[in-house]
């Protein structure tokens, strides 16, 4: 009897053993999934870039609808814009490109390109001016 318990719990700790091993097997598979992802979104980027700023000078249905498009599939993806125009400067999600003069400090004035988060995730900072109040004697 002795030699049917130690045989079962042997049995059960590979067994447990191998679902851990599956387990994280999948885990590793999706994070490797959501990596390449991340990569290619970060390569699609200045393709939408171009796209918002040729909609600010061409005003074509055609374009909007194709920009409009590629970002629902993006966000669809895990991609969402970091909000950052009017609000203080945070060096995590924005990198400041010119500073102008201003009302507060640190206000983000002006985006000159948009940052994004892939998966909650950092993905590309934004580039922004920020505002810097002067003091006048």
């Amino acid at each position: 009897m002795d030699d049917k318990k130690h045989y079962k719990s042997k049995y059960l700790r590979a067994l447990a053993d191998y679902q851990n091993f599956e387990k994280r097997v999948k885990e590793e598979k999706d994070q490797i999934i959501k990596n390449a992802n991340g990569d290619l979104i970060l390569r699609l980027l200045p393709f939408l870039d171009s796209l918002d700023k040729a909609e600010i000078f061409v005003k074509d249905e055609g374009l909007k609808l194709v920009r409009d498009q590629l970002l629902k599939v993006l966000v669809e993806a895990g991609l969402e814009e970091i909000p950052v125009l009017g609000k203080e400067f945070d060096p995590y999600s924005a990198e400041v490109v010119d500073m102008v003069e201003g009302e507060k400090d640190n206000i983000v004035v002006e985006v000159l390109r948009k940052g994004y988060k892939f998966n909650g995730k950092v993905l590309r900072v934004a580039q922004v001016k920020v505002s810097k109040k002067i003091v006048k004697n």
